[in-house]
């Protein structure tokens, strides 16, 4: 019997905000060093999610985090952009993974096997592992955006489309971590012009 394949679970998070960087994580956990508790990031308050990201961060195998721009997003889609996360995430690794595991319908092109699991982040700790860094890196940039941008109040909604952020949108225009292909964003700056 050979070494246990090493299998990556792959996820992203930030593809519904009309603000900031779609990120993504790849995930190697280690059989010997579990992680209890591993679930979607969705599903978990964010409290959980930190002290599961650190664990994470300390027992598995190989871990990476990886973006797509605004920029990016805007010129090639938010769906694009998301595999190109993805991709880069993988590839950042420091190790070839035998084959990974996509939450989602879709694969991004990868240099092993890859598998796209819907509902993947609930059903495979790898890739609710690979959620939580994703969600909790992402929530970590947006604080720090708020700190730059504070008229949008990204502390509060993470750059999603809420009720709130859409009203303050409207009030002072759309700013450089604004998505402009995204309708509201887009409907704004035509209202500009």
């Amino acid at each position: 019997m050979g070494p246990e394949p090493a299998i990556c679970g792959v996820d992203e998070a930030g593809r519904g905000p009309i603000a900031g960087p779609v990120y993504a994580a790849a995930v190697v956990l280690d059989p010997r060093r579990p992680v209890a508790g591993l679930a979607d990031s969705k599903l978990l308050s964010a409290r959980r999610r930190e002290a599961l990201a650190a664990l994470i961060r300390e027992r598995a195998v190989a871990w990476a985090v990886a973006t797509a721009t605004v920029e990016e997003i805007d010129r090639i889609n938010i769906l694009q952009a998301s595999l190109l996360a993805m991709r880069r995430a993988v590839e950042a690794l420091g190790l070839a993974p035998d084959e990974a595991w996509v939450d989602g319908n879709r694969c991004p092109v990868l240099p092993c096997a890859a598998r796209a699991i819907v509902g993947g982040d609930r059903l495979h700790p790898v890739i609710s592992a690979a959620s939580i860094l994703a969600k909790t890196e992402r929530d970590a940039e947006m604080l720090r955006l708020h700190l730059l941008y504070p008229e949008y109040r990204l502390d509060r909604h993470k750059g999603y489309p809420t009720a709130e952020h859409l009203q303050l949108l409207e009030r002072h225009g759309p700013a450089a971590i604004h998505r402009r292909s995204f309708g509201p964003v887009r409907r704004r700056l035509a209202a500009e012009s």
